[in-house]
């Protein structure tokens, strides 16, 4: 498992699995929307939330930085739903 650096206000806080658990499928390949870029979601071992930013491109590495369980919820919805309830461990929200 790869492990890429995690930032909080800008400064490293440590090292987190990387994932792209966000990806989906647009026919062609895995992506986040947008081109050689990958998103993905996880928990640290103290329970917050942290985003993965994964690239293809040369030059730019993967990190992650901690965002708020309202940002996380958000990030999930909008890319991949079926997760929701994985990751939160409650339903999905129904309007």
């Amino acid at each position: 498992m790869a492990l890429v650096r995690c930032f909080e206000d800008g400064k490293v806080v440590g090292m987190v699995p990387y994932t792209d658990n966000l990806n989906y499928w647009d026919g062609h390949n895995w992506t986040c929307g947008s081109t050689g870029r990958h998103l993905g979601i996880g928990k640290t071992k103290d329970g917050r939330f942290y985003i993965c930013y994964g690239t293809q491109w040369e030059g730019e590495r993967d990190y992650a930085e901690i965002v708020s369980g309202q940002e996380a919820k958000e990030l999930v919805l909008r890319h991949n739903p079926k997760i929701y309830e994985e990751i939160f461990g409650e339903s999905l929200p129904v309007l």
